[in-house]
């Protein structure tokens, strides 16, 4: 597994909300400090299973999911978007 991540990041009405592009993961939450604890959860979760099952694959984010994530009508989210990377 890699252990650096590259997410956007977006403000949605009430929440933040990031998208890892190497495998499609979100993660929620109210700030953006929630949102990346809990993208790191999942990655570690997945992890331990990835590591303990052979049937388990890996893909990255398809550019139509990619498109949605950026598309996705809210009135009240934000335009603007931040591209990061996360050590996990």
């Amino acid at each position: 597994m890699i252990d650096l991540y590259t997410v956007i990041f977006k403000k949605s009405a009430d929440d933040w909300v990031y998208l890892c592009l190497e495998n499609g993961w979100v993660g929620q939450g109210n700030t953006p400090e929630q949102s990346i604890d809990k993208l790191k959860q999942a990655i570690e979760s997945f992890s331990e299973v990835y590591e303990s099952k052979s049937d388990v694959y890996l893909s990255p984010l398809s550019i139509n999911e990619l498109h949605e994530f950026l598309t996705l009508e809210d009135t009240d989210a934000s335009d603007t978007y931040e591209l990061r990377k996360v050590y996990a």
